[in-house]
């Protein structure tokens, strides 16, 4: 069985990569995406695409090491993979369910 102090590590891990998933993902979007199409700047996209696509699968795997030690449901699973398609997504499903989640396991430590 896993401790609530793995348990809070795990989702304290998660929390940072989908910050950083998230902002990447607004860098790539409303910045390298403009530069490419307005400045003629492809690289910008190439790098930070590149750098975006590695924190979306680092954000799956922690998701799945999340399911593993905190027991996310289905539906969880489902809203952090909808929240990472979506500009912003990745912040407020860290408000709304996240952080939430970490207040309740430490309370039990």
């Amino acid at each position: 069985m896993k401790t609530e102090n793995s348990i809070v590590a795990s989702l304290k891990r998660f929390s940072v990569i989908a910050l950083a998933e998230g902002v990447s993902f607004i860098l790539l979007m409303f910045v390298a995406m403009p530069l490419k199409y307005f400045a003629d700047l492809p690289e910008a996209v190439k790098y930070t695409g590149w750098a975006h696509g590695l924190l979306f699968i680092a954000y799956f795997v922690f998701l799945a090491e999340v399911k593993s030690t905190a027991k996310w449901s289905l539906g969880k699973l489902a809203l952090a993979s909808i929240a990472s398609l979506l500009p912003f997504g990745t912040f407020v499903f860290d408000k709304k369910v996240v952080k939430p989640e970490i207040a309740h396991n430490l309370k039990g430590i």
